[in-house]
């Protein structure tokens, strides 16, 4: 069967850039791009599950001098941009899809997305199943990302059509012998899976490469 799997970010969801760390950095006195530098590594340990919620809280009050109520603002307006709000059109799009192909989430995530993504988007149940990248210890673009999605559908890399807002997770995707589509907005995306869809049926729903 063919399959489809999404990004969230910058697909599922609308995520521009709220300013928030250069509010707090004004807030806290401090230059440009020190709340970035000073939990870099924090951040990257989130992606990929490596550290708890609650250390992330406790790391952010040591590092930026915040009290506990400062520390779960500060975190708040983190969630505010990260959640974004819901690419309506898509998503529906999407829902209607659910029993003529298979459907995924592959993203590059945070401690706590899955939690809070379900309350407020119920991906859960939009799609069979949700690959993040602070479950597995991995992000894209590394192959082993890709290949984990593609495994929790019991698909092909071939039946699938990966789509995403970054060249780089593109390009990866299709090196793993995955079909796949950046999104660059919802017509061309929705037209690009109707393609991938038929191409499927067509051929007894295994996607040729090329």
């Amino acid at each position: 069967m063919a399959c489809v799997i999404l990004d969230i970010g910058g697909v599922l969801e609308i995520t521009p850039p709220t300013g928030w760390g250069r509010r707090w950095e004004e807030r806290l006195g401090s230059p440009p791009g020190v709340v970035r530098e000073r939990m870099r590594d924090v951040w990257e340990a989130g992606r990929v599950g490596s550290i708890s919620e609650r250390e992330v809280h406790q790391q952010v009050e040591a590092r930026l001098g915040l009290d506990a109520p400062e520390a779960e603002a500060f975190m708040g307006d983190l969630w505010t941009e990260y959640l974004g709000t819901p690419n309506e059109e898509l998503i529906a799009h999407v829902r209607g899809l659910r029993g003529s192909c298979g459907l995924g989430i592959l993203s590059n995530s945070f401690v706590g997305a899955r939690e809070r993504e379900t309350a407020r988007y119920h991906f859960d149940e939009l799609v069979e199943h949700i690959v993040y990248s602070h479950e597995i210890g991995i992000e894209k673009p590394d192959p082993r990302a890709f290949e984990a999605a593609w495994t929790s559908l019991g698909a092909s890399p071939q039946e699938c059509l990966f789509i995403d807002d970054l060249a780089e997770n593109v390009e990866a995707a299709r090196a793993t012998g995955m079909r796949a589509h950046r999104f660059e907005g919802n017509v061309g995306t929705i037209a690009r899976i109707a393609a991938h869809l038929d191409a499927g049926n067509r051929v007894g729903g295994h996607v040729p490469l090329g």
